[in-house]
């Protein structure tokens, strides 16, 4: 089998479906999957000799589409662009989660640096917090010192 040319989908799982069966499982007509796939709505897998093989996932993507189709009245343009969000606002997700992740190393190590920074100028680092109290001082008039 050749890979995967879906970016909407990760790894193959390992139960892979001809059209006949992948259709039946969606309900839906093969040539319909055919059209999906042509769109681009669902990608599935190729065998070397170019028939389609459908993953569980690529049955579940089809679910949906027939659910956003049938049940909610989305055109195929609004799917489509319904699912390229989707895949972008996954894609951003993991990536924030990245970023988030990157940052807690950064601060940890950035901490690490601090005490090894304070152990050799022979100290311990010890927080001290800042205070918020405002001392106000007023002169006393009149008095003069002896």
């Amino acid at each position: 089998m050749s890979k995967r040319n879906s970016q909407h989908h990760g790894e193959p799982s390992s139960t892979m479906y001809v059209i006949s069966v992948a259709a039946e499982l969606s309900g839906m007509h093969a040539q319909t999957l055919r059209t999906y796939d042509r769109m681009g709505l669902v990608s599935p897998m190729r065998t070397q000799g170019g028939g389609r093989r459908y993953s569980d996932r690529d049955i579940s993507m089809l679910r949906k589409i027939q659910a956003l189709s049938q049940d909610e009245g989305v055109n195929l343009a609004g799917i489509k662009a319904i699912i390229e969000l989707t895949d972008q606002v996954d894609a951003l997700e993991a990536e924030r989660d990245a970023l988030v992740e990157e940052v807690a190393q950064l601060r940890a190590e950035k901490v690490r640096q601090q005490q090894r920074d304070q152990r050799a100028r022979g100290g311990e680092l010890v927080h001290v917090p800042r205070s918020t109290s405002v001392v106000m001082w007023k002169p006393r008039r009149g008095r003069r010192e002896q």
